[in-house]
């Protein structure tokens, strides 16, 4: 059985594990979502008197590239990194009671890379992709050790409206880190742009400190026969082994990586989407990108619900074909702002609910087990794997079509089969939640 950490409720854990996202959700709004997005494609694109984009090459170390193809790499690259740091790392945790140090480190990583923003220039391009790079690395590398804690805090049936508590705290952080950002760039004037990701920096540095502080420390296990260091892998495939005896588990990752592929893309790529292909003006997108991220927290909250009246497994089927409709829409109708504006109220309605449903779920259906930090880690080698493969397979067809609306095509292929994979959960596990 995991070991609840807080035996007697103590929900000053909770709530500290929560802040984390209050702490990190700013660095997906304004690094990757809304702000540095818009800096990226200001800088390294040249537009008409209309404002529509006339060229958008740049030139990475000889070799040219569409600006948006280039940071699709650089994201992609950032998620191997963290494929092969993770399981590294995991055992090390595990067994020296390290989880929250490796949180910390990661979230250190992160926020000196948003800082480092700072000093992004276009003519030292190959270097200013360092720290943009950094941050991804840093994010996704200490969302993996946080994930783990949910287990070892509180009781399954609990697991869905903590996750779903944390996803709305980070949204909320995000919406008053917007504005304040937002209200300096148009206020003080754009110069002060490269400001916003020094205050993200600090923003994910500071609040970071309330969760470390409220998590407890794991106390040390018998270290193993071998070499610690490659102890993650071992646990990692000893984790494949035990799903082959787990059919719904093995199942529901399979859906789980697919729809990685292309939820967490469309995220991370539906600013550059608004920007090169419906020609949204700056201040356009970042009211947008407000409602958006507005529409998450109902929207983490009503999944929530959905799925205590209807199960984990079947909310997400649902979730899954309301995506699929969305990349419908967006591919017929995003050509127009209106058309956008639609699809983009959708996405934030559902990506807060899927994301938060996806991890509560995990936690719920695994095995019993005193090592949720290795399940975890194979949770987030599957969500950053099915990253790569999103994000090198958007950048790849815009790369090749000229259009990001070709890559929408793909990720409607992609829902349809988690979908399938989805249905394929045996039925006692689609009916009803398990604990």
């Amino acid at each position: 059985m995991f070991q609840i950490l807080n035996k007697t409720g103590d929900e000053k854990i909770k709530w500290g594990w929560t802040v984390y996202d209050w702490a990190n959700n700013v660095y997906s709004l304004v690094i990757t979502t809304a702000i540095f997005p818009i800096f990226y494609n200001s800088v390294t694109s040249t537009r008409n008197e209309n404002g529509m984009v006339v060229n958008d090459v740049v030139s990475f170390f000889g070799k040219e590239f569409i600006n948006t193809e280039l940071y699709s790499y650089v994201l992609a690259a950032s998620f191997v990194a963290v494929i092969i740091l993770s399981p590294l790392l995991s055992g090390m945790a595990d067994y020296a009671g390290k989880k929250k140090l490796f949180l910390k480190i990661f979230c250190y990583l992160g926020s000196a890379g948003c800082i480092g923003l700072y000093w992004f220039e276009t003519k030292n391009l190959e270097l200013s992709m360092v720290p943009f790079f950094l941050a991804s690395l840093g994010f996704w590398g200490s969302v993996g050790f946080y994930n783990a804690y949910l287990p070892e805090i509180a009781p399954r049936e609990e697991h869905d409206i903590l996750s779903a508590r944390g996803y709305a705290m980070g949204y909320w952080s995000s919406l008053i880190i917007l504005v304040i950002c937002s209200g300096m760039i148009m206020g003080v004037g754009p110069h002060t742009t490269t400001l916003s990701f020094v205050l993200v920096g600090i923003w994910w540095f500071g609040f970071a400190h309330v969760t470390f502080n409220a998590l407890p420390n794991i106390d040390k296990k018998d270290l193993p026969p071998g070499n610690i260091l490659f102890q993650g892998f071992r646990e990692l495939r000893g984790v494949a082994n035990d799903l082959q005896h787990t059919t719904h588990l093995k199942r529901y990752l399979f859906a789980f990586f697919v729809m990685s592929m292309a939820i967490q893309t469309i995220m991370l790529m539906a600013s550059s989407f608004g920007i090169k292909e419906v020609g949204l003006s700056d201040s356009e997108l970042i009211v947008t990108i407000f409602v958006v991220n507005l529409l998450a927290i109902p929207g983490a909250f009503s999944v929530s619900a959905l799925s205590k009246r209807i199960g984990n497994i079947r909310a997400l089927i649902a979730c899954i074909i309301g995506w699929a409709l969305l990349c419908l829409c967006a591919y017929f109708f995003a050509t127009s702002k209106v058309g956008f504006y639609f699809v983009a109220g959708g996405i934030g309605f559902l990506m807060g609910g899927t994301q938060s449903l996806n991890r509560a779920t995990y936690s719920k259906i695994l095995p019993d087990t005193d090592d949720p930090a290795s399940y975890f880690s194979f949770y987030e080698v599957l969500e950053k794997g099915g990253l790569i493969i999103g994000m090198f397979g958007w950048g790849y067809i815009e790369g090749i079509t000229g259009s990001m609306h070709n890559s929408i095509l793909a990720m409607i292929i992609l829902f349809t089969i988690a979908y399938i994979a989805m249905m394929l959960v045996p039925k006692e596990y689609r009916i009803k939640v398990h604990y």
